[in-house]
């Protein structure tokens, strides 16, 4: 069954009522206050401390929200912290009285706090309180859902829930299993989910918004599962999962390429859960409520170091970082490239991004990857303005919309799949939609240059190759080169199209700026104005794209100059193919349909690793993530369990 709208912004309704109140405890002064300020030692206890401070700023914004003279306010997870903290007591109750008025409906979006409730509130509950639990585990059968994120949502909340109630029988769940039944199976999903993810990689990998959603659940495992081991599995999750986001971060910002992102997110990278949890792990600017914050500042999980020193790293960078993910399972259409794991099918995503001390460009080899909200690839550079609407991005997408997506993700028929996706996902089906994958799409990164192209058939719905220029890029130049120039606050950006284009507003349809885009496009005027794409409807198609840190060259035009003189051949006659001198040096070479190379040596995509940076090197199916920084070590072994600091060979 396909989510339905209210199902992914549940948790959103509570960020927006957490924001003041998480703004009025960091500007109530006094220590806590000092979380904000972050850049200062690397020290073990320095970090920890720091970290600490965010915290309990979180705790205290959290409670703030519940007020005792009006029980309207507040959501579950401040009365989770209020009763963790034994604070405004009475008014978490009737809070969390009205909140089950009359029966709850957000399926595992309900779960996950309730459990929360029960977990970290558990000391604080009353009879009445404990016997309306009861009541809804028996009478209310939240739906599991149909994604990656539903499920790890649903079975972890599960798993707490049930333990929470030792020795209900089947006649007290609303599923007909006994607690012991119950956390049996959470417990066996949720271990095979980490043994797949920790081998090939995750299928909703590196989202900037839905990374809140795997956060949650390994922050509630990792703070109450009784099971030391199971417990202790969560917590490496949490550190495999902070690390898979801090070594492709920008200033706090997700950068990259992305499994699941929205209109708004893709638009304006601050407008993400990453803001908010950059902030809380880090200590990036951006500091904002979100429920994944609360969760984690409630179980007690500490980040280990290294990763705040990788996050913050600038010796190391610039940097590739390689990483291997997989699709969502495919039901149909699994092409020859797909490969089972256990009795699922999948495809393999090779990702691709050059790390710098002013930009992250990143990539994927394009295809469609993820279903309805993919992002192939993107620039995205720290800015010096952090406002939530900053713009501060440059990709391409092609508009794919086809019940043959539809249908190799989802159950439905195809001559139903669209319609219903697009009642969710309203800019789905829209012919200026940003975000989305292709079948038709190739694209390959070497460090600072990137080419995309693109073999549309005829009767492709939407066929056409869109190019977003957003509007906080700066000194735009169609240069009669060929080559559109921009400069993105660091960065300088040579784009070349393979053929002619016009330019549109972002939103050309309308759709989103009128508001039949629903909840999708709330705030538009605010996050979706002003911004213009550089659109091109020739069939055979491409791009090469070329950027370059400001810092590099004396002056923007000494960057065009360069970039004029680099030797350039293509050719869209027939299949669209490249060879491109890139500003390195490097000779790429990529044509439709066929393996690119670099000076002559064909990308290896067999031995594509799971991870490869300065910090962590592993391989495909290893089932751990050892990182290094300078002379430190850090091992999860997902295999025996361990995590720590590595000394002598082995986890401390």
């Amino acid at each position: 069954m396909l989510p339905t709208p209210f199902l992914s912004r549940a948790s959103w309704i509570w960020s927006a009522a957490s924001c003041v109140a998480l703004a009025g405890a960091l500007l109530a002064g006094g220590t806590r206050a000092a979380a904000t300020t972050a850049e200062e030692s690397q020290a073990d206890a320095d970090i920890a401390r720091r970290y600490q401070l965010r915290r309990e700023a979180v705790l205290d914004a959290a409670i703030a929200t519940l007020d005792p003279a009006d029980p309207t306010k507040g959501w579950y997870l401040d009365v989770a912290a209020a009763l963790q903290r034994g604070e405004r007591r009475e008014a978490a109750l009737a809070r969390f009285a009205k909140l089950n008025e009359p029966v709850p409906n957000q399926n595992m979006f309900w779960t996950y706090p309730m459990a929360a409730v029960m977990a970290a509130g558990h000391a604080g509950l009353d009879d009445a309180s404990r016997a309306r639990i009861r009541e809804l585990w028996k009478t209310y059968w939240p739906s599991r859902g149909d994604t990656e994120n539903h499920w790890a949502l649903y079975y972890a909340s599960l798993y707490i829930a049930a333990q929470g109630l030792p020795g209900a029988g089947p006649e007290q769940w609303f599923n007909g299993k006994s607690s012991v039944e119950n956390m049996a199976e959470a417990k066996s999903y949720l271990e095979h989910w980490m043994w797949v993810t920790t081998s090939y990689g995750q299928g909703e990998y590196d989202s900037p918004n839905y990374i809140q959603e795997y956060l949650i659940p390994m922050s509630l495992l990792a703070g109450w599962a009784e099971d030391p081991a199971f417990r202790q599995k969560a917590r490496m999750m949490l550190d495999y999962l902070i690390y898979d986001y801090a070594v492709e971060n920008i200033d706090g910002f997700y950068g990259g390429a992305h499994s699941r992102v929205y209109p708004r997110q893709i638009v304006a990278p601050g407008a993400t859960s990453t803001s908010a949890i950059g902030w809380l792990l880090f200590g990036f600017p951006g500091q904002a409520a979100d429920p994944a914050n609360t969760l984690l500042a409630m179980s007690g999980y500490t980040p280990p170091p290294i990763l705040e020193r990788i996050a913050r790293d600038a010796a190391h960078r610039p940097y590739v970082e390689r990483e291997l993910k997989r699709t969502r399972w495919r039901m149909r259409h699994a092409g020859p490239d797909s490969f089972v794991i256990g009795d699922k099918r999948t495809i393999p995503v090779y990702k691709y991004s050059y790390v710098d001390a002013d930009f992250v460009l990143g990539s994927t080899q394009g295809g469609l990857l993820q279903p309805i909200q993919q992002q192939t690839w993107s620039l995205k550079w720290r800015p010096a303005d952090r406002a939530k609407e900053t713009a501060n991005t440059f990709f391409s997408v092609q508009p794919y919309s086809s019940p043959v997506e539809g249908t190799m993700f989802f159950s439905e028929n195809a001559d139903v799949v669209t319609d219903l996706i697009a009642r969710s996902k309203t800019d789905y089906d829209a012919e200026d939609k940003l975000p989305g994958g292709s079948p038709h799409e190739q694209v390959f990164q070497h460090k600072t240059a990137l080419i995309g192209l693109y073999d549309l058939p005829a009767g492709n719905r939407f066929p056409h190759v869109t190019t977003f220029f957003s509007r906080d890029l700066v000194h735009t130049t169609e240069d009669p080169s060929g080559w559109i120039f921009a400069q993105g606050g660091p960065v300088y950006i040579a784009f070349r199209p393979l053929a002619p284009g016009a330019w549109q507003p972002n939103d050309w349809t309308g759709l989103l700026r009128s508001g039949r885009g629903g909840w999708i496009g709330t705030g538009f005027a605010e996050w979706g104005s002003g911004h213009r794409c550089f659109v091109s409807d020739a069939l055979r198609n491409g791009y090469v794209v070329q950027v370059a840190p400001v810092r590099d060259f004396k002056s923007y035009a000494d960057f065009q100059a360069a970039v004029r003189a680099l030797p350039l051949q293509f050719s869209t006659t027939a299949a669209p193919e490249v060879t491109f001198t890139a500003l390195d040096g490097s000779v790429l070479r990529a044509r439709y349909g066929a393996v690119p190379s670099v000076n002559g040596q064909p990308v290896d995509f067999a031995a594509w690793p799971l991870f490869e940076s300065p910090f962590a090197v592993e391989k495909r199916g290893s089932r751990k993530l050892e990182l290094s920084y300078g002379g430190e070590r850090w091992l999860l072994d997902f295999t025996n369990n361990l995590r720590g600091e590595v000394s002598g060979g082995a986890a401390k």
